[in-house]
């Protein structure tokens, strides 16, 4: 809209492309990927709020991916669940039918293992 042509902040950063993002050792996300240093790409204006990053890690909410110098919070997830794991990426661009991404690899292992460990099913839809 021409009268939107003047406004340059548009209250975030568009990170598109490709970042670098460290990985906690003993995380989910660590032990999906097998390293502590992935690359993945982006597609958003979005992130987390660091003025919350205390207040959710207390309530078990660990931030498991940054970017390299700490500020940007790129994956979360809690150790109360077999695999409740949330990212600022996609990684549904970088799987293929032959190689799938290893966080949909590390979610269906998951989900085995919990069904072999007697949890209920979920239900039909």
């Amino acid at each position: 809209m021409p009268e939107q042509r003047s406004i340059t902040d548009k209250g975030g950063t568009m990170r598109l492309g490709t970042y670098p993002c460290d990985l906690l050792k003993g995380s989910l996300a660590h032990r999906a990927y097998g390293q502590t240093s992935i690359l993945e790409r982006h597609r958003h204006r979005f992130e987390v709020n660091n003025a919350y990053r205390e207040a959710l890690e207390s309530k078990g909410l660990m931030a498991t991916g940054v970017s390299p110098n700490g500020e940007l919070v790129e994956i979360m997830e809690t150790v109360e669940h077999p695999f409740m794991l949330g990212v600022q990426f996609h990684p549904e661009l970088r799987s293929r039918p032959n190689r799938p991404h290893p966080l949909f690899q590390g979610f269906i292992a998951a989900a085995k293992a919990t069904l072999r460990e007697g949890a209920q099913p979920a239900l039909p839809l």
